[in-house]
C-alpha cells in the first residue's frame, strides 16, 4: 500500500498545466479547465498526476482506465488494485493499496464549531466529543473516520453519517464489517485511511511526498 500526497502552489499552476494536463483524456482536461478557482483545478489534476505516478513506480501500471461504479465510485477497469483521492484546503492525497480503499483528509480548522455538525452524529460520539479535553482534534478524528469508511463502502453520500458508529476502529455498514487506521501526514491536516480488509489494521502505509 502506499500514499501519496503534495501541497498545491500557485506559482507552479501554469507549468502543472502545461507538463501534466495533456497526458489525460479530453472530457477530463476539459473538466480542469471549467474550475473558476485555481485551487480547484491544482487539487482535482493533482490527485489524477499523483494516481499516475503511483500506478506506474509502486504497481508497474502504465496506463489505466477509470470507471465508476453504480454508487459512483471511481474504480481502475481490468486491475487488481484499488485507489481513493481526497483534498482539503492545500494538500491531496492518494491511497493505492491490492485491496478496497478510502482515505479521507481535512484541514484541522480551529474556528469550527463542531456542535453545529451534532445532528449528523450518534449520541454516544457526540457526548465524547462533547466530553473531551481536545474537541477540535476529536471531531476531525471522528469526521474523517466516517468519511473514509463511506468512500471505502463506495455508497457516498447516500450513507447517513449517524446511521453508523465507529468503535475502536471498527463498524458496520450493510453487514459488512469495515476497518480504519489514522495515517500522519501533516500536524495541520487529519487523515484516515478505511477498508473491509482487516489487515489495514496492521498495515504500515509507504508514505511519499512530491515535489512536481
Amino acid at each position: 500500500m502506499v500514499i501519496l500526497y503534495t501541497f498545491i502552489n500557485e506559482e507552479k499552476h501554469q507549468y502543472f498545466l502545461d507538463r501534466y494536463l495533456n497526458s489525460f483524456p479530453e472530457s477530463f482536461r476539459q473538466d480542469i479547465l471549467k474550475y473558476r478557482r485555481w485551487q480547484d483545478a491544482q487539487l482535482s489534476l493533482l490527485g489524477r498526476v499523483l494516481l499516475q505516478l503511483g500506478l506506474k513506480s509502486h504497481f508497474h501500471i502504465d496506463e489505466a482506465q477509470i470507471m465508476r461504479s453504480p454508487d459512483n465510485k471511481p474504480y481502475l477497469k481490468d486491475q487488481h488494485v484499488h485507489f481513493n483521492i481526497s483534498h482539503s484546503k492545500e494538500l491531496v492525497v492518494c491511497a493505492i493499496a491490492e485491496f478496497p480503499i478510502g482515505i479521507d483528509v481535512e484541514f484541522i480548522d480551529h474556528t469550527i464549531n463542531y456542535r453545529d455538525f451534532q445532528f449528523q452524529m450518534t449520541e454516544d460520539e457526540f457526548h465524547q466529543i462533547d466530553r473531551s479535553e481536545d474537541q477540535i482534534g476529536d471531531f476531525f478524528s471522528y469526521w474523517t473516520q466516517k468519511e473514509s469508511v463511506m468512500k471505502a463502502h463506495g455508497g457516498g453520500m447516500m450513507i447517513p453519517l449517524d446511521s453508523f458508529e465507529i468503535v475502536n476502529g471498527e463498524c458496520e455498514i450493510d453487514c459488512k464489517k469495515f476497518f480504519t487506521k489514522e495515517i500522519f501526514i501533516d500536524k495541520n491536516y487529519q487523515t484516515c485511511i478505511a477498508s473491509d480488509d482487516k489487515n489495514i489494521k496492521n498495515v504500515v502505509p509507504f508514505l511519499i511526498t512530491l515535489e512536481i
